[in-house]
């Protein structure tokens, strides 16, 4: 493993520490981090959502993320305050590991830039 992929799992177990501390439970991946994200964005408070609101909410994580790397931007906000996201720049190909590990690097510039947390 190269210093740069230890330096991330670092990070982002530091990450998970910090949420357990707030939220009181760790979440167990980077799916449970997604949904949490996805929760927030929504801001509609900690509520029962059906397996597809999950989806949407994890979908939701996902674009604000890569919307740092100008990837998505913000395109509305639905009747129910859902907001939808649009494609602005095609996503490179990656393999699972890859995707993963880019999704964790901007899941941690989520927690940097919203809630101002130094994540090192």
């Amino acid at each position: 493993m190269f210093k740069k992929d230890l330096d991330l799992e670092k990070r982002w177990s530091k990450l998970l520490e910090g949420l357990k501390e707030t939220i009181g439970k760790k979440p167990s991946d980077l799916n449970g981090v997604l949904f949490l994200i996805g929760v927030q964005e929504l801001g509609q408070g900690n509520k029962t959502f059906t397996k597809e609101q999950k989806q949407d909410l994890m979908h939701i994580a996902i674009c604000k993320v890569l919307s740092y790397d100008g990837f998505y931007e913000l395109d509305f906000v639905d009747q129910d305050g859902w907001p939808h996201w649009k494609l602005v720049k095609e996503l490179p190909y990656f393999d699972l590991l890859e995707q993963e590990k880019l999704l964790k690097i901007q899941v941690l510039e989520y927690f940097e830039k919203e809630y101002e947390i130094e994540i090192k």
